[in-house]
């Protein structure tokens, strides 16, 4: 899958640019719904990546890009939630975590990816 992170506040999936956060599962793109997350705001001054997202959990691993500088949190509940499905869970900065997915088949790939802090 060619998915590239060009700078700050921008990702470029198969040619397509997004300027906000995204959801890959099994080569398909969406938004991210980063509403469900909201509540858990004043705990870490940032929207944090929190279980009661719509996260892609059908593949056996899900990368995770946590913004340019790495910032994005990952609550412990997503972590326990990838431990009880099996699933390999990768948390990267987002420059790093594109270079991850574009080693991998398109229909395998599952990832959140924050595109600013």
């Amino acid at each position: 899958m060619d998915v590239e992170y060009p700078g700050f506040g921008v990702v470029v999936i198969d040619g397509e640019r997004f300027e906000h956060d995204v959801v890959l599962e099994s080569g398909r793109v969406r938004r991210r719904d980063k509403e469900p997350s909201r509540t858990y705001r004043f705990r870490f001054g940032h929207t944090p990546l929190s279980a009661d997202e719509d996260l892609p959990w059908s593949g056996p691993r899900l990368v995770v890009g946590t913004g340019a500088s790495g910032r994005l949190p990952v609550m412990t509940e997503v972590r326990a939630e990838a431990d009880l499905r099996g699933a390999e869970l990768i948390v990267l900065p987002t420059p790093e975590a594109c270079a991850v997915l574009r080693s991998e088949d398109a229909a395998d790939v599952n990832a959140v990816l924050h595109v600013t802090c």
